[in-house]
């Protein structure tokens, strides 16, 4: 079976999978989605609540892949994804109050939830360029989190090598740590002296320079790479399943670039009964904005305590327009050559009237995410991250109570401790296997934005210049 994968910008010849995985951002600078979507497997969630979380991924992600790795190959390359989990159930679920639970998706090597989907994606490209015998430039920007699990994922892999961009400054202490203490050759650590969407931008503008694209053989692990959202969608069925939520589920989902919550509504578009998927901000809530007005209109990234959401152009919302307009690419090519030029576009009411039904959205404040910090840890006897306490506000002031409502907890407190502390008074610690993570030498170097001394920085660091 060969599933094609076709781009948000409707330029770009039709891809398989294995094109997609190596290749990330479509020729024509769209994002690939599956040409059609496919159906989650035919049976009751209480049925598939008794798979162990690797068989359920190989349920849900089989159809995406086709044949470019066989059922044994890829059962065991999800086994060994998912085996050092700090959990048995993976991703398990916590409740919070009567109807509203936590889904702790931070028991992977790095504490936050992009380890669901890149210790999977590292292992799919591993075998994959295994059996090519190729070698890849993986590069990455990272508003926190993908950073650290890309460099986990990746290092010391003999098929590639790999760079992550960070906004130099405005990551946490513990997220910076993560990346650049890491001594494995094939890693190289860029700080850029920018924000997020800075960084964003140069990589997009790496993989849109044909020639540079081709001659450093780039690869993408941001969640412009489809094979990050597909593996995402796994927990939201595992959480519907373990919930038996046959009569309908919502999610809050904090939310910076779109990937994870784009996730949720590939889940729906397969089936999942999800009533609502809800976008919760911090301050920069362009998606919030966006949402409620239909104008999409990128303004200054305002610093807050929930960093990896400290995003105005989010990536993925690219792909749910591609859908929003009944997958007319060159409509989709015309709203991203706005936002190029103008740094805004605005939807029309046919395509808000489309998204609505699903898709609501809520901002929460900096005295609102540490009040539901102070206030889980004081009543429910739990230590939050502060993007998981956006997303726990949101879900209490969007939710109602016919169906279950399920916030994603994105990040292990600890990861945040400084805000953590500010409103419980407590300290989160660092799990036993990252307790010396402050005391490690970083290795790390300072750039400007500036796509030209990013090249010669890659090519000076790879064979392929």
């Amino acid at each position: 079976m060969t599933i094609r994968y076709i781009s948000t910008r409707g330029a770009a010849p039709p891809a398989t999978f294995e094109d997609v995985l190596l290749g990330g951002l479509a020729p024509d600078g769209g994002l690939y989605l599956p040409e059609e979507w496919p159906a989650l497997p035919d049976a009751p969630l209480a049925e598939l609540a008794r798979l162990d979380y690797p068989d359920l991924a190989f349920a849900v992600v089989r159809p995406f892949i086709g044949d470019t790795i066989d059922d044994e190959a890829l059962s065991g390359i999800l086994h060994a994804a998912y085996a050092d989990f700090g959990h048995p159930a993976v991703t398990p679920l916590r409740q919070v109050e009567p109807g509203l639970w936590l889904l702790e998706l931070f028991h992977g090597p790095t504490l936050a939830f992009k380890d669901l989907a890149l210790q999977l994606l590292g292992r799919l490209f591993e075998h994959v360029l295994a059996r090519r015998g190729a070698h890849v430039t993986v590069v990455g920007a990272t508003s926190g989190d993908t950073g650290s699990a890309a460099i986990e994922a990746f290092r010391g892999k003999p098929h590639a090598t790999v760079f992550i961009l960070h906004p130099h400054g405005r990551v946490s202490d513990v997220q910076r740590r993560q990346m650049t203490s890491a001594a494995d050759p094939n890693v190289h650590n860029i700080a850029i002296e920018g924000t997020f969407d800075d960084c964003q931008a140069l990589v997009k503008g790496l993989f849109n320079d044909r020639d540079f694209r081709d001659r450093a053989r780039l690869s993408a692990v941001n969640s412009i790479n489809w094979a990050r959202v597909m593996a995402q969608i796994v927990y939201y069925v595992h959480a519907a399943a373990a919930l038996n939520a046959e009569e309908g589920i919502a999610f809050t989902v904090p939310t910076g670039n779109f990937g994870d919550i784009f996730a949720g509504y590939a889940a729906a578009r397969m089936g999942l009964p999800v009533r609502r998927l809800i976008v919760a901000t911090n301050a920069n809530d362009i998606l919030a904005r966006a949402l409620g007005s239909g104008r999409y209109a990128v303004g200054p990234v305002v610093r807050t305590m929930s960093p990896s959401m400290d995003i105005q152009v989010s990536s993925n919302f690219e792909r749910l327009l591609f859908d929003l307009h009944d997958r007319n690419g060159a409509v989709v090519a015309t709203l991203m050559d706005a936002l190029a030029r103008e740094g805004a576009f605005t939807l029309g009411n046919a395509a808000l009237a489309k998204a609505r039904p699903l898709f609501d959205a809520r901002r929460v404040g900096e005295d609102e995410t540490l009040a539901t910090i102070a206030d889980l840890h004081a009543h429910a006897d739990m230590l939050v991250d502060p993007h998981s306490a956006v997303g726990v506000t949101a879900a209490r002031a969007a939710r109602d109570r016919t169906v279950p409502m399920v916030t994603l907890a994105t990040a292990h407190p600890a990861k945040f401790p400084d805000a953590v502390e500010r409103a419980t008074g407590r300290r989160p610690d660092l799990p036993p296997r990252l307790a010396d993570l402050m005391a490690r030498p970083e290795r790390y170097d300072v750039l400007p934005a500036d796509a030209t001394r990013i090249k010669a920085y890659i090519d000076e660091r790879t064979s392929h210049g």
